[in-house]
């Protein structure tokens, strides 16, 4: 009797030992600063070391790989990596050493996601979805349901107003309504569900589980351990940088909320 098939696993992205390392001027600002960042570059040239420039290691040589389908939380303490290592994957920042492979175009949805605030939600909504690679067609049929998964207009016409108008909760409710629109590949949230609401973050929450669904990977990152519990089946813990622990949801949770006592 022939054995079922299974049907194989097939990667989406691949860290491989990646360092991400930034480089911070640790000059002092003020009168005559021009002239030492001049005296410095031309140091540099010379071949002198710049014992005015600071590294910091963020990423320490973290490996794994993703699988399309799955939802991966990144947890762990501020200033750990995970900001830093989402913007790697997404091509935003490139590591000191070590590989970064991904199969499709990554997109990064962060709380800082970029929405011109001078225009109208409308108009935002309708070039997030372009600049997505949504056609225009795409972006009339899907307009409605972006607004309405928002809420934005649940207290109002604010669609039709700038989005300087609007609340952090309201950007961020905009920004993730957009990115949620579309099927990706793989997309990666950082912390922009945080400012909203319960019933929005349900929604949301939900349609991280049809993406998945839908061959996609979600990684999310949050300091809601019960949003992690609630859409990922799997987690990343960072801790200075390192990878501490790579496995199932409640198994890395458990161990994560032993460490920070909550």
């Amino acid at each position: 009797m022939a054995e079922p098939s299974v049907e194989p696993r097939v990667p989406t992205v691949i860290a491989d030992d990646v360092h991400i390392v930034y480089r911070v001027n640790g000059a002092k600002t003020g009168r005559g600063s021009a002239t030492a960042a001049l005296s410095r570059m031309l140091r540099r040239g010379s071949g002198e070391a710049d014992r005015g420039v600071r590294k910091v290691h963020a990423v320490r040589g973290v490996s794994f790989v993703a699988h399309r389908g799955e939802a991966i939380g990144l947890i762990g303490s501020n200033g750990s990596g995970k900001s830093t290592l989402l913007r790697a994957i997404a091509g935003l920042l490139p590591p000191e050493s070590g590989k970064v492979y991904t199969d499709g175009q990554p997109s990064l949805l962060g709380v800082n996601a970029a929405l011109m605030t001078d225009l109208t939600g409308e108009r935002n909504v309708i070039l997030g979805g372009l600049a997505m690679g949504m056609s225009r067609e795409q972006v009339k049929e899907r307009y409605q349901d972006i607004v309405d998964f928002s809420g934005i207009n649940d207290k109002g016409d604010f669609i039709t107003l700038p989005m300087r108008t609007y609340s952090s909760g309201m950007s961020a409710r905009l920004r993730f309504s957009i990115a949620a629109a579309k099927d990706h590949d793989v997309l990666m949230i950082d912390e922009a569900l945080a400012t909203g609401d319960a019933k929005f973050q349900k929604r949301s929450e939900e349609r991280i589980r049809e993406l998945r669904k839908e061959a996609g990977t979600v990684f999310l990152v949050s300091h809601s351990n019960k949003s992690i519990r609630d859409t990922c089946d799997r987690v990343l813990w960072l801790e200075r940088g390192e990878l501490r622990m790579d496995g199932p949801t409640d198994e890395v949770l458990r161990e994560y909320e032993k460490f920070t006592g909550r």
